[in-house]
């Protein structure tokens, strides 16, 4: 089972006693606040551009930034293993910073598009390789579900302070200095990841060309079974979510007649949902399985959706919102502890930037789809759509996950030559005297039934039919 035993279990310690998931945590805590602030300064850049068409660039600068991550996140995340990961994760916050920096120059729309399409081009390189180091600093599940659950508060809160603090900063500076207090968050990111000393690990050699390393880790994540069943209920949290973040507005302002701050009243309880479940789950998960954790926030994101046909008051509103945001994060927490186990450490930011760019690309989906069906069909009838679609999605998921689904699988190895950059070791069994432990030269792996963890790599292609009686 994925779930882990807890029976005898040792004293739970927090994550941050370590000091380099400290240092880390602290510079995803800058960096999000710099976007944050980065993010009401570009609505300003463009109605300042566009005016009243505003809204439509910004929703055309939203669509600019999925496609980067949908695309270069698994390019990015083929060739990491290739580079030291401190200079590459600098570089890429650098890079970040600089681009930040043209903001305040930009004189014309395209420009905009320009500029989130690099900016967010290195943020599909940078956030899945940060991501893939964090379980690598926290061996331990239950510690590292703590940092997982850390993670997620910090986005939530991120969504519920930029704003104020934006607000705040706009009474003294122009919003220009949003853009330049973004790139200062982006260059102490830098310094920190700089300081901080980062763990090393086997760099994994593949056989093949540049885009099978590429494609490596979207095609190891769809080869896994419950891989593919976690990025099928994630396209529920992608419905869920473009749901609230593009109709609450509507629903709010034109149906029900609030105000602004009925709005952000509104994304507030989405987002307290959001955090209780979060905090909540070290405590859930010590005891119940991913699956079932991921499987009841998919029925809670349903049943949400479906109540918007009852045209809800506000203050309904207010709790339907606050079930959603708790059923999306029943569902985003534990995800990094699912991509964990199913990957090798050589492996792992391949499989982070493979879920990262695949689910990103359910939200390029449900975003201009909620957007279009409120417009068509008006929000209830939205509600019942996307609803309808968050069960389809469940149930899907929980039949590609199997209810027993052991790490160990029985599995059988044809006989094999290859070449490829290997360690004499368990599995390489062909160590001669005169040669070096570690060599780069054609070996014959003899054909073997065996059982291990079973993860998807250069040695396994295939997930096996058979499992363990």
């Amino acid at each position: 089972m994925l779930v882990s035993d807890t029976s005898h279990k040792p004293i739970e310690e927090s994550p941050f006693t370590n000091r380099a998931f400290r240092k880390l945590f602290a510079a995803q805590i800058i960096a999000l606040l710099g976007t944050g602030l980065a993010s009401v300064a570009l609505a300003l850049l463009a109605y300042d551009l566009a005016g009243g068409h505003a809204g439509v660039v910004l929703g055309q600068a939203l669509a600019v930034k999925m496609f980067a991550y949908v695309i270069f996140a698994p390019l990015f995340g083929g060739i990491a293993h290739r580079f030291n990961r401190k200079r590459y994760l600098i570089s890429l916050d650098l890079l970040r910073a600089a681009t930040v920096l043209a903001m305040p120059f930009v004189d014309e729309v395209w420009q905009i598009y320009l500029l989130i399409f690099l900016l967010n081009t290195f943020s599909a390189g940078f956030k899945p390789v940060y991501q893939s180091i964090i379980p690598e600093l926290m061996p331990d599940e239950r510690t590292y579900t703590r940092a997982l659950t850390y993670s997620r508060l910090a986005y939530d809160l991120e969504n519920l302070l930029s704003p104020m603090l934006a607000g705040l900063a706009l009474l003294f500076f122009s919003y220009d200095t949003l853009f330049v207090a973004n790139a200062g968050a982006f260059v102490c990111s830098a310094f920190l990841i700089l300081i901080t000393l980062l763990p090393v690990y086997d760099t994994a050699e593949r056989p093949g060309g540049v885009w099978h390393e590429i494609s490596f880790g979207v095609r190891a994540y769809l080869k896994t079974p419950r891989l593919r069943a976690m990025l099928c209920i994630y396209f529920g949290v992608a419905c869920a979510s473009a749901m609230i973040i593009v109709n609450t507005v509507v629903y709010v302002r034109n149906q029900l007649g609030g105000t602004e701050t009925d709005v952000a009243l509104a994304l507030a309880a989405s987002g307290a949902g959001s955090m209780i479940a979060a905090l909540s789950m070290p405590k859930i998960l010590g005891y119940v399985q991913d699956r079932t954790v991921m499987l009841l926030g998919s029925a809670l994101m349903a049943m949400g959706l479906i109540s918007v046909t009852i045209n809800p008051g506000f203050r309904e509103l207010l709790l339907i919102w606050f079930f959603i945001g708790l059923g999306w994060s029943l569902v985003q927490t534990p995800a990094g502890r699912v991509v964990n186990r199913s990957s090798n450490p050589s492996d792992r930011a391949s499989y982070f930037s493979a879920q990262f760019s695949l689910t990103h690309a359910c939200w390029m989906i449900a975003y201009p789809l909620a957007g279009q069906l409120g417009l068509s069909f008006g929000i209830s009838v939205t509600g019942l759509i996307l609803g309808t679609m968050v069960v389809i999605s469940g149930l899907l998921g929980a039949w590609l996950w199997p209810h027993t689904d052991p790490l160990e699988l029985m599995h059988h190895h044809d006989e094999i030559s290859h070449t490829h950059r290997h360690l004499h070791d368990d599995h390489h069994q062909h160590h001669q005297s005169g040669m070096p432990v570690e060599d780069n030269h054609e070996h014959r792996h003899p054909g073997i039934t065996h059982s291990h963890e079973f993860v998807i790599d250069d040695h396994h292609p295939r997930w096996p039919d058979e499992r363990p009686g």
